[in-house]
């Protein structure tokens, strides 16, 4: 049993650390890509049918690149296709949500305080929200409002927010975030495999047949590439979400998500509009900040306030002797004890697992006094810990962790 479980946790490593590697590929690929078709520059001489031409350096080289809206006159023996990093980054992905949401539902997937729902009606409901998602989305940017840029981009944003509040109704907030990004990334790495790269391949196939290839298809895979390129830096948050309790485990985790997705625009339009010589719009830099800010204040709002004062991090380690000594600290240890201790300890007493998560120990009353802000933050004014609350942890202790904690720091503050 032991030699399993292990296997498993390395498994999970392997898989995490190929899911990030892939990913490192398609975005920097992608990114770059799309830097270099903005910064094009249509310049006298360019042969017949180049839309433009770039001159790089790197790497103690110089690189001379020309773009071809259609194809060239004559198709090179020799072609690099970037696809492999898409199907690579969804599939190693996917593999990783098995693992740990789909063979771990009753930790990680189900709350039964969100929806009481079995494991196995929840991983249905995660595989046909992928599934539908991409068709939804494909056939509307093939009806004619794909025609419109401006009301095609508002009406997929509006979508996006829907799925972030559903999500949040069904599966537990971790999930739901998770879920969130996996959907998004599921319409990216589709819109390579089911239209960019067979766009490319008709191209390729009437080249070589002597045939002039339509420049529609050449249209469809840019809009579909536009839309990955915007899309990406949202999905990078919601994928990390898992490990900031203050964004998935808030009451307002889904409108977080949505404020995510427009700040995935502001840096996307700020880097798109430099790289294409067109200005320096440093208004995206407030737009920014003011959203992010934001979503600080929305996770936030059952406090009212922030709990922590700006250099609490610092000082932390010199209160451990004032949190046990505080009024509350005896029933907040005896809290821990009972709803936590069970797997952060030395030796977990949770089926399957076999070290205390994140490697955070909970045994003594001085553990619990040395990681007062983590309790506060994951079992106080969240409900991140214990994960889909399959200890039971009651209302009044949360609210009693919370006065505990808040307490030594406010006195602090006072002092």
């Amino acid at each position: 049993m032991l030699e399993l479980i292990l296997i498993e946790e390395w498994a999970q490593f392997a898989i995490r650390w190929l899911h990030v590697i892939t990913a490192i590929a398609w975005i920097g690929s992608s990114f770059y890509f799309i830097a270099l078709d903005l910064g094009l520059r249509s310049v006298e001489n360019l042969p017949e049918g180049a839309h433009g031409e770039e001159w790089q350096v790197h790497g103690g080289g110089f690189y001379h690149i020309r773009k071809y809206l259609v194809a060239p006159a004559h198709l090179p023996e020799h072609l690099t296709w970037f696809k492999w990093e898409s199907y690579a980054t969804w599939l190693s992905g996917f593999v990783l949500l098995v693992l740990v949401y789909y063979l771990g539902a009753d930790l990680y997937l189900v709350d039964p305080a969100v929806l009481d729902i079995p494991a196995w009606g929840a991983v249905v409901i995660s595989l046909a929200s992928l599934g539908v998602g991409w068709v939804v989305y494909d056939l509307i940017c093939k009806s004619r409002i794909g025609n419109d840029n401006t009301r095609l981009m508002i009406l997929l944003y509006l979508i996006l927010v829907a799925m972030a509040w559903g999500y949040t109704q069904v599966f537990s907030g971790r999930a739901a975030l998770l879920h969130l990004g996996a959907f998004t990334a599921t319409i990216m790495s589709a819109n390579v495999f089911m239209v960019i790269i067979p766009n490319q391949k008709i191209v390729v196939a009437d080249l070589k047949a002597g045939r002039k290839p339509d420049p529609e298809y050449g249209r469809i895979a840019k809009q579909r590439s536009t839309h990955n390129n915007y899309l990406t830096l949202p999905v990078l948050f919601l994928m990390l979400s898992n490990h900031q309790p203050l964004a998935f485990a808030s009451q307002w985790n889904w409108l977080i998500a949505s404020l995510v997705f427009l700040m995935g625009v502001t840096i996307r339009h700020y880097f798109n509009t430099v790289h294409a010589r067109a200005g320096n719009p440093r208004w995206t830099w407030a737009a920014t900040a003011a959203l992010f800010l934001a979503i600080v204040g929305l996770s936030l709002a059952p406090l009212h306030a922030g709990p922590d004062s700006p250099d609490e991090a610092a000082a932390l380690s010199g209160r451990a002797a004032r949190f046990a000594a505080a009024d509350g600290f005896e029933d907040v240890y005896y809290t821990v004890a009972g709803r936590c201790s069970m797997c952060h300890a030395q030796r977990p007493a949770w089926e399957g697992m076999i070290h205390p998560p994140k490697g955070l120990v909970l045994e003594t009353e001085a553990d619990v006094a040395r990681h007062a802000r983590q309790i506060f933050l994951q079992a106080g004014i969240t409900h991140a810990m214990p994960p889909a609350n399959v200890s039971f942890m009651e209302p009044a202790e949360r609210q009693a962790i919370v006065a505990w904690y808040r307490s030594v720091v406010e006195g602090d503050d006072e002092g």
